[in-house]
């Protein structure tokens, strides 16, 4: 055989045992659909076990705590106390304060406190704040748990989350849902800073925990949209973010009240027709649409169809931002404010008043 024909043969030879051990790899993969099933399968199970929720719970429930408030009768005050509210409340830290909603405890003569480990408490009440309908009671125990909190991490539009409570008195219960909606203003007295979620909030639920899937808590439950007096169970339903409870839980624990700056007047945005007839450069800042008589505004002189558009040089491009700024001002603080006119321009010196608490 000539050399050529040797190398012929041989590149031939070495082409059909690449081409065969192909074949077998390929008929090899084909033939175990097993292994990769297997592997779907081991998948499967991690992802289910990824949704399961216990841990999260398990961080915080014990942490959401029963409130009952009682009505002594007053001509009979050696009788034990009849229920008058039924609600939650989240153990804010070891020295027993107890986080949960005015209307909760709002009127009661006795307010008891049971925990989930079966301890019961009878409760004083540190401070409360109906205009953020949030309270501030205490208990003295040993060994309290405490709702891990994260204020660093706000709750985003689309984030799972659980409401913990108990509805109807029927024992601690856990409810799923996502949050639906962020910044709900003006659900309640004031300017709200709602965040709104499906996860079922029923009577009892108020005050108890809205937390997310490592179980710090997001938000205090206090609400469930109502159409009427026909009650809930449209979804809709709503929580005061951990970050403005705590704000508030704080202020209650040092005063007993929250301090609130007022200016006494009455404010709406800036609509296009307005703006044309009041000559304003654009549609930003608060028309003043009331005055309080011999409030901080009125002595100040500040009139009705004013438009207020800077808070010591701050601008202020909405009427949430500016009632914000008032209220977070000491009483007694004299600010500056600028204010539009009939297309002029004043600075308007003004001393903050603080503003009335009402507990009705």
């Amino acid at each position: 055989m000539t050399l050529k024909g040797t190398l012929t043969y041989l590149s031939k030879a070495v082409f059909f045992g690449l081409f065969m051990a192909g074949v077998f790899l390929l008929l090899n993969q084909l033939t175990q659909p097993d292994n990769t099933l297997g592997n779907w399968m081991n998948l499967s199970r991690q992802q289910q076990s990824d949704l399961s929720f216990a841990k999260a719970v398990r961080r915080a429930a014990p942490a959401v705590v029963n409130i009952y408030s009682l009505s002594i009768d007053r001509q009979r005050p050696l009788n034990s106390g009849a229920l008058q509210g039924l609600g939650s409340g989240v153990l804010m830290s070891k020295e027993g304060y107890i986080l949960t909603n005015y209307h909760v405890i709002k009127k009661a003569d006795e307010i008891v406190v049971a925990l989930q480990d079966g301890r019961k408490f009878t409760s004083e009440v540190v401070g409360s704040d109906p205009e953020t309908d949030l309270a501030v009671i205490k208990i003295e125990g040993d060994n309290l748990p405490v709702v891990p909190v994260n204020l660093n991490s706000p709750a985003q539009v689309g984030d799972v989350v659980l409401a913990i409570g108990n509805p109807y008195n029927l024992g601690q219960t856990i409810t799923q849902g996502i949050i639906s909606a962020t910044g709900r203003n003006g659900l309640s007295s004031g300017y709200q800073d709602f965040l709104q979620t499906d996860a079922a909030i029923n009577a009892g639920n108020s005050g108890g925990a809205l937390i997310n899937t490592r179980g710090s808590l997001i938000g205090i439950n206090t609400a469930a949209f109502q159409i009427g007096g026909e009650g809930g169970g449209h979804g809709i339903n709503f929580a005061i973010p951990i970050k403005l409870a705590h704000s508030i839980m704080n202020k209650l624990v040092k005063d007993g009240r929250v301090i609130r700056g007022a200016l006494g007047i009455s404010g709406e945005p800036v609509v296009p027709v307005m703006a044309q007839i009041l000559n304003l450069p654009d549609l930003r800042g608060t028309l003043v649409t009331g005055v309080e008589r011999n409030g901080p505004a009125a002595t100040a002189g500040i009139q009705p169809r004013d438009v207020i558009v800077q808070f010591n040089n701050e601008d202020m491009p909405s009427v949430e931002m500016l009632m914000d700024r008032i209220a977070e001002t000491k009483p007694g603080t004299e600010i500056k404010l600028t204010v539009i006119r009939k297309g002029e321009t004043y600075q308007m010196p003004v001393v903050i008043g603080e503003k009335p608490i009402n507990y009705n």
